[in-house]
């Protein structure tokens, strides 16, 4: 195995990680303003370490150009889901959590 190899799984199961932290933050915290920052937090990261990985695995430039397209629609679509999500439940009169 190469150290482009070793570092390319690396960088995958350093996804994963965060993959599962968002998925452990949205079952553990609060309200819904908190699970939205921590699944939107970590699934970016997450897939940005797994693309990286991917990359370093890739054939052609064209594919990791590809890949690293990919991964910018998702920011841009998972951000804003995350605004439209929270700005409907702020309107709908969901205040966020307080800890007392």
């Amino acid at each position: 195995m190469s150290i482009v190899e070793g570092l390319s799984g690396v960088l995958i199961v350093a996804g994963g990680f965060f993959f599962l932290a968002g998925t452990a933050g949205l079952l553990r915290f609060p309200d819904i303003y908190t699970r939205l920052h921590a699944l939107t937090k970590a699934d970016n990261l997450g897939l940005g370490l797994v693309v990286a990985g991917l990359c370093l695995r890739a054939r052609s430039w064209a594919e990791a150009v590809t890949l690293i397209a990919i991964w910018l629609v998702v920011l841009l679509t998972g951000s804003t889901a995350c605004y439209l999500v929270a700005r409907f439940a702020l309107r709908s009169g969901i205040r966020p959590w307080r800890h007392r």
